[in-house]
């Protein structure tokens, strides 16, 4: 079987390649665009459209989702299978999620629940996973050269990822002194209710206009023909991005009042105090190192993902990593709290949770062995992929 894998450089792409080229499938690698970032799309589209045709190609296959992609799947009739590692991804809410060819896999389940309509019989659920077996030829090289756990940790509380400071348009936004009031306000709501989302619901038509006033760019590459699709993206892409770019800093700044904490990012750190900041690491080779010498690994989860789990869930528990983890509503379909990871709903329950694991090392290690298990026995990509396949080709074929 010959698959078409579209590649854009996501850091999630070789490892789903890899779990399909596992199970004997002939990867044909689209990565154009890897290359030439600035590709006009005609051509975009007719070079995918010759390499489809000129392969025996049972389906083509992206991370995330590409109108153009199934367009072109759509008029040669070859199946396009997209798997959500984003979210919010503004591409799903194009009218081409309708189309037959579509096998689209969406991790977050309120995300799900919220566009599975569009195309009922051909919009799936599926949470992500990790490749554990990258993961541990990584972390075997590291226990030969820290073979004792006194050798192993370099640092007490690590978080890895973005503070999204360079991902925020909100606070550039041309806005009025009340409509910057009044959306300064739902923000700060927001950060006090982390168990309720209440901005979606809470936008003014007045406050939705002043916003695509502000930055038209944003909602223009949108349908007419999605319902309330101005509030999603406000909630999600403006006003959600400047409550995570919020959460992460404040976050930060109150545990180091208190704990050793360690920042690894590319993100601008100017906001931070006591932070210990290093810059990006590699995906497929430093991280793991952090998450593996890191006592307590943190995850602090983007708001725009409502009930999912991020990446960074299951690569942290996949290195071996103990995690403490904001509360997400999916976290106990997948694993038991206290025995897997460990999680928190607020900042003194934080605070209280960091104190007590950097005290108990033996409990901690437990939990982190734990999780890993869990993991890979259960929740690889190439788990993930196989899922995919049977969904797929126990269907109709569009």
């Amino acid at each position: 079987m010959e698959i078409i894998f579209h590649r854009y450089g996501s850091i999630c792409e070789p490892d789903i390649m890899e779990a399909f080229q596992s199970l004997g499938l002939t990867v044909i690698e689209e990565d154009a665009e890897i290359y030439q970032k600035s590709i006009e799309p005609e051509k975009r589209i007719s070079m995918l459209a010759e390499a489809i045709l000129t392969h025996q190609t049972s389906f083509v296959f992206s991370i995330n989702y590409f109108p153009y992609i199934s367009q072109v799947c759509e008029r040669l009739h070859v199946l396009y299978l997209c798997l959500s590692v984003d979210c919010p991804v503004l591409e799903l809410f194009s009218e081409t999620i309708r189309n037959g060819c579509n096998r689209i896999f969406l991790f977050d389940y309120e995300q799900y629940e919220q566009i599975r309509e569009e195309n009922p019989d051909n919009i799936f659920y599926l949470p992500l996973g990790a490749n554990v077996a990258r993961w541990d030829q990584v972390i075997s090289g590291l226990l030969e050269k820290y073979p004792s756990v006194q050798q192993r940790y370099l640092y007490d509380v690590s978080f890895v990822g973005s503070l999204y400071t360079e991902k925020s348009p909100y606070q550039s936004l041309p806005l009025s002194a009340f409509d910057r009031g009044f959306g300064d306000g739902l923000i700060e709501a927001q950060l006090r209710l982390p168990g309720l989302s209440l901005i979606q619901e809470a936008l003014t038509p007045s406050f939705l206009a002043a916003l695509k006033k502000a930055s038209p760019e944003t909602f223009s590459v949108m349908s007419d023909a999605f319902q309330n699709i101005d509030a999603y993206i406000a909630a999600n892409q403006l006003l959600g991005m400047r409550i995570s770019e919020l959460e992460r800093i404040r976050t930060l700044n109150l545990l180091t009042g208190s704990f050793p904490v360690d920042l690894f990012t590319r993100s601008d750190s100017s906001c931070l105090t006591g932070v210990r900041v290093h810059g990006g690491v590699s995906t497929h080779l430093e991280m793991p190192e952090v998450f593996f010498r890191s006592k307590i690994n943190l995850n602090i989860t983007i708001r725009s993902i409502q009930t999912g789990l991020s990446q960074r869930v299951w690569d942290i528990l996949g290195c071996r990593g103990f995690l403490l983890s904001n509360y997400q509503a999916e976290i106990p379909e997948y694993f038991t709290i206290g025995q897997d990871l460990d999680c928190f709903e607020n900042a003194a329950e934080l605070k209280e949770k960091i104190a007590y694991y950097l005290a108990h090392d033996e409990r901690r290690q437990e939990i982190a062995s734990r999780g890993y298990e869990t993991v890979k026995e259960k929740h690889t990509c190439l788990n993930r992929v196989l899922s995919m396949l049977q969904t797929v080709f126990t269907s109709s074929d569009p």
